[in-house]
């Protein structure tokens, strides 16, 4: 038997491929709201960014998630992403 293939995404920061687990998933909703996809399961347009402040500055300044969702980022989100990546899931409100 064949061993599954990882599923590989671009981080829109610095974009290299790297596997899907390994990044954070943004979300925007059919509705037009932007959110944290814990799963990776939630429906709408996604864009992933790395588990690194560097990235998401390099992705929050250059505007990458806002052309990768097509839909202004407020700095909620970003914020948000950032006690992500700093502090984990853990401390993170999710609104699910």
């Amino acid at each position: 038997m064949m061993p599954k293939k990882t599923p590989m995404r671009m981080c829109v920061g610095c974009r290299e491929m790297k596997p899907k687990r390994e990044l954070l998933r943004v979300v925007r909703s059919p509705e037009g709201e932007i959110a944290i996809d814990f799963t990776g399961k939630k429906s709408g347009r996604g864009a992933y960014v790395c588990r690194d402040e560097a990235c998401l500055d390099r992705a929050a300044k250059q505007r990458q998630l806002e052309r990768a969702l097509e839909n202004p980022v407020g700095e909620e989100v970003i914020a948000l992403l950032r006690r992500q990546i700093k502090y984990g899931p853990r401390l993170v409100k999710r609104d699910e």
